[in-house]
Parts: structure tokens; sequence; C-alpha cells
């Protein structure tokens, strides 16, 4: 596991396509089946539209056969809906996919019966000794199961209802989401007409948290074309949406966030540090908890809540994660604690409706925060550290980035280092956990500020780490 470079980040275990070898993928699942859950005899799998995860499935399949147990393949699928299907039958769940991270990249991500695994399941996992075969027999992967797909399905049309979209008009940009197929039929059983746009067969890396500019200039293009409430997208593996509304302009995730827990009447919401500080000055909520970036941080906080709170989380991509049961008008809606990107959309859209708005207009409640967020890319992590360490000690280099900002005032070490300014904007940087990359998070008090900022302390911290 070492020697290949496949290691955890943020969530689950990525690397290089030419590093997760069979035999890596095959130890990293031996592992995971010997130490965390012994004693399940059956394991959902399933995976997303890369072109190697496939291949890694097949790895996957050999490992868990030669462990005694029976594999329920569920074919290409969002990540959360082989999360949900697994809660449901009380099995682990492995997902292959690299979310949305580049395609020369791919991962694993583990599931116990309950849900995520923890950190400290990513420790006994990386600390067991696992007995490889002298040849890793792998076959076709068998026919999918659809009863996965079926059910996550059943969870959105059975809470909100048949007719909840009737007469709605979504614009689902497909690309190479493994959600696309599906995403359509939940929308269209729920009474919605769906217009599909710029389906390809090459894989994208969606970046929910950095979208891409042709993808910004795209939307507005096809808002001019149609007539349309909402754009509907999500990253690869369909656990972050991609929300635009009717102009054609994608709503940042913290803000996703932030509505669907109040549409939800959520009392208890944790959130990590990178996100919005308007889901504390809303004042919608009876408890904030901050935590660093990743699920797990974000479900250990869900886990501190009292029994009777209504718990829900969020991260900066837009993937929520619900806590508890909700019950309305006789529909239950289990709970899901691992990111989902169809929730959020769905509820969005249906509270403008409620409210009878546009989804433009749902954020006007809310206090004028606004954020932005981009990375530099093909950054080692120890470089990132190293320069973090040098803004931190203060001087020439952070008042190079910020010099029109006033001095700092506060300094957050949560995850990376998070400085809020005199001038009452935050500059985040943060080494990300996934690939070797630097993201760089803003706040200010205007869309058009907290972009710039984003964009220049980038472009500054590009000439220091190439000087």
């Amino acid at each position: 596991m070492v020697s290949s470079g496949v290691k955890f980040g943020t969530s689950g275990a990525r690397g290089l396509v030419e590093a997760m070898s069979d035999e890596v993928c095959y130890a990293y699942i031996s592992a995971f089946l010997q130490s965390v859950v012994p004693d399940s005899k059956k394991i959902v799998l399933g995976h997303d539209l890369r072109p190697s995860s496939p291949g890694i499935s097949s790895a996957c399949v050999a490992a868990i056969q030669d462990a005694g147990r029976s594999v329920i393949y569920a074919g290409a699928l969002p990540t959360p809906a082989l999360a949900y299907y697994a809660v449901l039958i009380r099995a682990p769940a492995l997902v292959v996919t690299g979310s949305h991270i580049p395609f020369d990249r791919n991962g694993i991500k583990f599931y116990r019966p309950e849900g995520e695994i923890t950190k400290a399941d990513e420790k006994v996992i990386l600390s067991a000794e696992v007995q490889l075969p002298d040849q890793i027999l792998t076959t076709a992967l068998p026919a999918p199961d659809y009863r996965a797909r079926e059910a996550y399905i059943a969870r959105y049309v059975n809470f909100f209802g048949p007719e909840a979209l009737a007469g709605a008009r979504v614009a689902l940009y497909e690309h190479s989401s493994v959600a696309r197929d599906l995403l359509r039929d939940i929308l269209e059983r729920m009474g919605c007409q769906v217009l599909p746009l710029g389906r390809t067969e090459d894989f994208v890396p969606i970046d929910t948290e950095a979208v891409r500019p042709e993808d910004i200039v795209r939307s507005r293009q096809w808002a001019s074309e149609h007539s349309f409430d909402a754009i509907f997208s999500t990253d690869g593996d369909a656990d972050r949406p991609l929300l635009g509304d009717e102009k054609g302009n994608w709503l940042r995730g913290d803000i996703v966030g932030i509505l669907c827990a109040a549409y939800l009447q959520a009392s208890w919401v944790v959130a990590p540090v990178s996100c919005n500080t308007a889901v504390e000055k809303c004042g919608l909520f009876k408890q904030v908890i901050r935590t660093r970036i990743g699920s797990p941080y974000v479900i250990a906080g869900m886990t501190m809540a009292p029994e009777a709170a209504v718990i829900a989380g969020y991260e900066a991509n837009g993937g929520f994660l619900l806590g508890t049961d909700i019950e309305r008008n006789g529909s239950k809606l289990i709970a899901l604690p691992t990111r989902d990107a169809v929730l959020p959309m769905i509820a969005l859209l249906c509270m403008a409706r409620e409210q009878n708005c546009r989804l433009s207009a749902l954020s006007q409640v809310l206090p004028r925060r606004f954020t932005a967020s981009d990375r530099i890319q093909n950054v080692p992590v120890e470089t990132s550290r190293e320069l973090l360490r040098s803004l931190e000690s203060g001087g020439d280099v952070l008042h190079s980035l910020v010099p029109d900002c006033g001095p700092v005032t506060g300094v957050d070490r949560t995850d990376g280092l998070r400085m809020t300014l005199a001038s009452g904007e935050i500059v985040h940087f943060r080494p990300s956990g996934n690939a070797p990359e630097l993201r760089c998070y803003t706040e200010a008090d205007s869309v058009e500020r907290a972009q710039q900022l984003c964009t220049d302390c980038l472009r500054r911290i590009a000439l220091v780490i190439a000087a």
C-alpha cells in the first residue's frame, strides 16, 4: 500500500490508475473485510463511469469471493445510492470511484453496514496484515442487480411525492455523471419535464467547488436558448450536486446546504470550516458545529447531537448528509449520513415551488455573505504545507497575497490556514486531501469581491510557488 502511493484522503483510498494494480486493490479490500467487517457475508459493490472503474471492480470481486463472501454487484450507480441500499439491507459496501478528480486517478470508498468508515477504521485497514494469492484471478463482472437503483429512486419519489415537480422543467447536464440516467428517472417519476444536455462518453472531472470556466459559459448559454426552472448536474459519482438557477448561474454548495437544512427543518447542523459563515449568521439553526474538511469529520460532528435533534450536515461542495429520519405528510425520508447530491437539488426546487418563487430568489433571505473557491493543480502536499507555514509566520509573503485587506484579525487552524482580515473578508488555504492541489476559499460581501479575492490570491501564490 505504501509503495504504490495509493492512500487514504478525505474520502476513501485514492491514487493514480497505474498504481491501483489488482494486488493493491485486493490488499485494501482484504484488509477492510478482515479488520472492519469480519462477520458480514454479503458485500454491495458498484462503481462510476471512469474507464478504469470496471477493472478495479473486478479485483474487488476477486478479493470478496476469495474471502468467502458473496457480492451484490449493483453496476454503475451513484455512491449515495450504493450506500443507501447497503444501509437498507445492513451490508457493507464498496464503491470504485475517484469522485471529481481527473480520470487518470481513481479510488475506493468503504462503507460499514451503518455508513461510512471512520478515520479509526482507516488506521485499522492500513495496519492490517493480509495474505495475497500467488495469482489474482479476475473475471468479467456479473450482471447488475437493479434493486439498489430502484430503492434510491423510491427514496425521493415516495417522500416528496409523484406530483411534487409536476409542471417543472429541469435541464439535466449529463456529461459523464454516473447519475445521468437515474436522475432523469427520478425527476420524470416526480412529474418533471427533463431537458437532457451535454452528454459525453469521455470522462469529465466536474469539481463542484471549482466549476470550470467552460461550464459557467455553457450553463448561461443554455439558459438563453431554453426555458427551464433549474439545471441539475453532479460530479462523477454523484455525491456532490451542481445546481444552477433559471438564469444558468451555478449556486454555491454551501448555500445549497444551508437552504436544504432549513427546508428539512434541521436543528443541529454540521459543516466544515471552509463553508460560508451565513450558516451562523442566518439564525435558522439551534446549533452549528464546525469541523475539518471531509465527510468523516462532518459525520463525527453529527454524532455529537442530542437525541431529539434533527441532524444535517453538508460540505462546501454541496454534498448533503442527513443524520436523522424526516417524517412529513405521512412519508419518511430515511437518514443517509453520507454525501448525497440528489436530495439538496430536489429539496431546493420543491422549496422554490412551495414559496412560489424562482430558484435564484431562495438565497435572498440569507445574510449577504458570498464564497468562492478554486485551486492550483500539481502542487505536492509538502510544498503546500511549507507555504502555509510561511504564511502563518506572517511577514512579506502574507501581505503580498492580500495587500488591500488590512491585517489579520483571526486565524483558524482547524484545517489548513483560515485567516479573517480586518476588512471582514476571509482567505483560507488548504492542501487537498484527494489530489496534489492547493485549494483557496474566500468569503466577502459580494460575489464579485469573493471571486476576485480568490483569483488574486491564487495568482499571487502561484508566483511564490514558482519562485
